[in-house]
């Protein structure tokens, strides 16, 4: 048994090295550890018990690393059927000798279009599986409507159209199983947070029996080559009684969580992001709250070049290509280029910053560059023979080496970003004095038109704004946004929105408060 897995892993690594990483995240394939595979196993075959015997589906196959786990920790006369699906020709013609002889009925077909048993008898009671992870940009809108058909066909049940390709395995399965089988998925932990992620979240808690969800730390990457945050569901096909609590655990192993609590369906329906249980959820009283940042600002992601290489330059760039001031706009530069969070400015505006860079804007027709700024005509026609015209936002711009309007913002937070040894929160708030815009690295915040009216003229309530912003608890910023592997987060516009205005409105004259923490005259437009 120990050789047969010591050389399903030396197969494993042969063909790893037949693909590069860009064609193994067009597949999603990320193979599993074998000690985490024997982990989620042993897991899931406790839930199971002594019921009879076992009948074993692995619908994303792989080189078996489930498989193999099953037979290394059950005995053969508990086993009374397995099949595996594999869409990889590769990995099938490679393993298939692999398992000769144990039993398995391997496939080479893609799952989510094959036919599960008609019969109770024939289907599974045990489903394993490390789905791909294929995120739905990497989906053709055929596919999409193809994985929606069949599980509303299957299923009556009606998933979002951003659905990543590893829900639509976990939620289809359920046509696969027996009445009281055990599911166990080894899958991101984004679809905790994110929008589409809301089907998945109501499949968990209406149409099945929610066992466990466990969160790895996302310090202890699972997948040497996926930064990616990973969580362990386990459920029993069944519906669920109205008092069932399910487990969640965090951090150190399966067996041995760091932390782990029991939770009511009814509490999950209430909690909007799962990803920080069983940690105390984030959320908005809204008895007692003052409002959030929706209400005082407007947050907007700051601008997609298509080309940072090409559109953001260096002063001494602009020089020597002798391109036209008129065309130039100060753009800050990325986050860990900025060595202060305070933005000071030039009488005109510019940022007084060690590292300068321009964004290259000009709405000109073709025609008109040509004959009045050949220089700048020259630069355009080396981005085009490098294609960067037919780059996805470029070729969807008119002309394609304009820029999407962005106004300098005064007040700006970093877009993702991981704790270091000088702040624990992975978020930064800068205050910026300058005409500067900002690429999509940064969220822009700008005051509506009445927290406007205060801040105008005001340097010292801007820069109170500005601290009271930065004051912010990292675990209420990360609590809102989302975590994925290696501890990096990010905060979208909407999430960071969601805060509470309790901390700005703190600092804001005692005068226009209307209550207690009510800075109801500041709110809407």
């Amino acid at each position: 048994m120990e050789k047969r897995e010591q050389y399903r892993q030396e197969l494993l690594e042969q063909l790893r090295a037949r693909k590069n990483q860009a064609a193994r995240n067009r597949l999603g394939q990320f193979a599993t550890p074998a000690s985490l595979a024997c982990d989620i196993v042993r897991h899931a075959l406790s839930l199971f018990g002594q019921r009879g015997k076992v009948r074993f589906l692995e619908p994303g196959f792989g080189t078996g690393a489930f498989y193999s786990a099953l037979l290394r920790n059950l005995s053969p006369s508990r086993i009374d059927a397995t099949t595996g699906y594999e869409i990889d020709a590769q990995y099938v013609e490679s393993i298939a000798p692999l398992w000769s002889g144990t039993g398995l009925q391997l496939h080479h077909a893609d799952f989510t279009k094959a036919d599960p048993p008609e019969r109770e008898a024939d289907k599974y009671n045990l489903v394993v599986c490390n789905p791909p992870y294929v995120r739905h940009h990497h989906l053709d809108s055929l596919q999409k409507q193809e994985l929606q058909a069949v599980i509303a066909q299957r299923l009556k049940f009606q998933m979002n159209g951003l659905s990543g390709l590893y829900t639509y395995f976990m939620v289809l399965s359920q046509a696969w199983m027996s009445q009281g089988g055990i599911g166990a998925w080894l899958v991101p932990s984004e679809f905790m947070d994110v929008n589409y992620g809301r089907k998945v979240k109501e499949f968990l808690v209406t149409r099945v029996t929610l066992n466990r969800i466990h969160r790895f730390d996302p310090k202890e990457v699972q997948f040497e080559d996926a930064l990616v945050s990973s969580v362990v569901v386990f459920f029993t096909n069944t519906p669920p009684r109205d008092d069932h609590q399910a487990e969640f655990s965090f951090g150190g192993t399966l067996d041995q969580p760091r932390i782990s609590t029991r939770l009511g369906l009814e509490e999950l329906r209430k909690t909007p992001k799962w990803t920080h249980l069983p940690r105390p959820a984030v959320r908005n009283d809204p008895a007692s709250s003052p409002g959030t940042l929706a209400d005082l600002f407007t947050i907007k992601r700051g601008l997609a070049t298509g080309c940072n290489s090409f559109f953001v330059l260096t002063p001494e760039q602009a020089e020597r290509l002798n391109l036209p001031a008129s065309f130039l706009r100060p753009i800050l530069p990325s986050p860990r280029e900025l060595e202060t969070n305070e933005i000071l400015a030039d009488d005109h505006g510019e940022p007084l910053i060690p590292k300068r860079r321009y964004l290259l804007d000009c709405g000109l027709p073709p025609e008109t560059i040509q004959a009045e700024h050949p220089s700048l005509w020259q630069y355009l026609e080396q981005g085009r023979e490098k294609g960067i015209h037919e780059r996805y936002l470029c070729r969807h711009r008119e002309p394609w080496y304009s820029q999407e309007n962005r106004a300098p913002a005064p007040f700006l937070c970093t877009y993702m970003g991981r704790p270091t040894a000088r702040s624990e929160s992975p978020f930064r708030f800068l205050l910026n004095h300058s005409q500067a815009t900002a690429a999509n690295v940064y969220l822009l915040l700008y005051p509506k038109p009445r927290l406007a009216a205060l801040l105008q003229g005001s340097p010292e309530l801007s820069k109170a704004a500005w601290k009271a912003l930065s004051s912010v608890a990292s675990e209420s910023l990360i609590g809102h946004g989302r975590t994925y592997g290696g501890g990096l987060h990010k905060l979208e516009p909407r999430e960071l929105a969601n805060l509470p205005a309790t901390v700005i409105l703190d600092v804001l004259p005692s005068g226009t408060r209307v209550g207690s923490h009510r800075q109801l005259s500041l709110f809407g437009t």
